[in-house]
């Protein structure tokens, strides 16, 4: 069986800690490889490497940084498909979704091209008397970064291109559910002329999170994730003096409004719940119907759409949704089913019972699309991310009792509203505390060049993903005020600068 390994100093290195895990194949079930999971001393060898690396990498121009990158960039699109393949072998997710995760992950490559831009720091002529001030932006180090299973690919790439262009080194702890692609782009990497140690990879488990939230020459830790571990990242790495960029979990809403165009809401409703299995941290979990003669139709409508549903294993073309991640992730979605049913909510449509007929899939991680209507705000499945392909239901009498279910919840990642009407959607995007705002948009993913990130209990520290806040992050700011003296001057001066 295949033994997926770390990546250090431009190859492949063997873990010795002799523990492994098992990467499955969700469409059949079957183990199809381990992969090793890190010591402590493993950890401390790619950070070694990465800081031995930072100083060559750190001090060589922007535009020399920007054009590794592109070739970098050239050769994720050439080998798209197989990194698709990839994502769609150990995470399940239809082909044609693990295309976008790529095409997604290589747009934030693309906007870190420009960073030798985006670098420039202020100045300021004559601040005082013969006295001049500018800054400047300066990378941090070695920074690390944690991903999750469901964007095995895409949430790296909202990282490290952002910090090597920066002028950091990176050290990247992947899931260890879906490991390959990661390895697979970090030899692409090697290829592309960046310099051994600049990015290196490290499998591992919450022993090789523990050691980069806690050694000393790790400057910075970016993570995505659930809320509960997003928590301890944030309070963990800042404990060690580490700057911390930590998201977490999330319960979208979408508000259809008795003008909405019901088909694009419909339609739009099918591919945000469901698509990708309702693993993704964009995903809507939660429709708010306005008035009960609009909930009638969407409940209708949807309930026939997803009868017409195709399930499938990700390498069949006509399949629209594929498997859950692992079977101990199935399970835990059929539990929240079930807890809906006891506390009272009228399950729609039941997919729990699915099995899939096609040849191999038989014992896969699959699941049919459920449906809830007549949620309330008490009920477990309306307050926690399931991470499923579960949709829940609930029934409100107008536009402002919509407005007040969202701001109530615990979380703020993403939301968005279906209207025809100007002022509604005006006064949503307004007023409502939630991060990331769509209009007649099923899922509000910002592009590359825009920052990505929730409010509340969706994020923990101040700066978002990509865009402007990802060179915030992985910079720190320096002002530095001048004054060159016209000839040599004897007299002593002891007050403040002052005009």
């Amino acid at each position: 069986m295949q033994i997926i390994n770390n990546y250090i100093d431009g190859d492949t290195v063997e873990i010795k800690s002799e523990r492994f895990s098992d990467v499955f194949n969700p469409s059949t079930g079957k183990a199809i490889a381990k992969v090793g999971l890190s010591s402590d001393k493993e950890v401390d060898t790619a950070v070694a490497s990465s800081k031995i690396a930072f100083e060559k990498w750190s001090k060589m121009t922007s535009l020399k940084r920007s054009r590794i990158l592109n070739k970098f960039r050239i050769l994720l699109e050439d080998n798209a498909e197989e990194m698709a393949y990839l994502i769609s072998k150990e995470h399940g997710k239809v082909h044609s979704d693990a295309l976008g995760e790529v095409t997604r992950g290589i747009e934030v490559v693309e906007f870190a091209c420009g960073a030798p831009h985006l670098l420039k720091g202020e100045m300021t002529e004559n601040v005082g008397t013969d006295i001049d001030s500018y800054s400047v932006r300066q990378p941090l180090g070695v920074v690390a970064g944690i991903t999750p299973f469901n964007f095995p690919a895409m949430v790296p790439m909202w990282m490290f291109p952002m910090a090597l262009a920066c002028g950091n080194t990176f050290v990247l702890k992947p899931s260890e559910r879906d490991p390959s692609v990661v390895m697979f782009y970090a030899k692409l990497m090697t290829k592309a002329g960046f310099p051994d140690g600049v990015f290196n990879v490290v499998q591992g488990d919450k022993v090789a999170v523990d050691r980069l939230l806690s050694h000393p020459d790790v400057s910075a830790i970016s993570f995505v994730g659930s809320t509960p571990i997003a928590k301890y990242i944030y309070h963990t790495g800042a404990l060690h003096g580490k700057r911390v960029q930590s998201l977490g979990g999330a319960k979208n809403h979408m508000v259809v409004m008795p003008d909405a165009d019901m088909e694009g809401a419909v339609n739009g409703l099918m591919g945000a719940a469901y698509g990708s299995a309702g693993e993704r941290c964009m995903a809507i979990s939660v429709v708010v119907a306005v008035g009960e003669e609009i909930a009638e139709k969407l409940k209708k409508a949807l309930k026939e759409q997803i009868s017409k549903l195709k399930i499938g294993p990700g390498s069949d073309p006509e399949a629209e949704m594929g498997p859950l991640v692992t079977h101990q992730h199935l399970e835990r979605v059929k539990e929240y089913i079930d807890s809906g049913i006891e506390q009272g909510a009228e399950l729609v449509v039941d997919g729990r019972g699915y099995k899939s007929e096609k040849k191999d899939c038989e014992k896969g991680f699959f699941m049919g699309a459920s449906l809830f209507d007549n949620v309330t705000p008490e009920m477990k499945i309306y307050k926690e991310e399931i991470f499923g392909p579960v949709l829940s239901m609930v029934r409100v009498n107008s536009f402002e009792e919509a407005v007040q279910l969202i701001n109530s919840h615990e979380f703020g990642n993403g939301t968005t509203i279906y209207t025809r009407d100007g002022d509604s959607a005006r006064s949503f995007s307004n007023s409502i505390q939630v991060g990331m705002v769509g209009v007649n948009i099923p899922i509000p993913v910002p592009m590359a060049f825009h920052s990505f990130g929730g409010w509340k209990a969706s994020l923990f520290g101040v700066n978002h993903m990509h865009g402007i806040d990802g060179i915030r992050f992985y910079t720190r700011l320096k002002t530095i005020t001048t004054r060159w003296p016209k000839g040599i001057r004897n007299d002593n001066e002891f007050i403040m600068p002052t005009m």
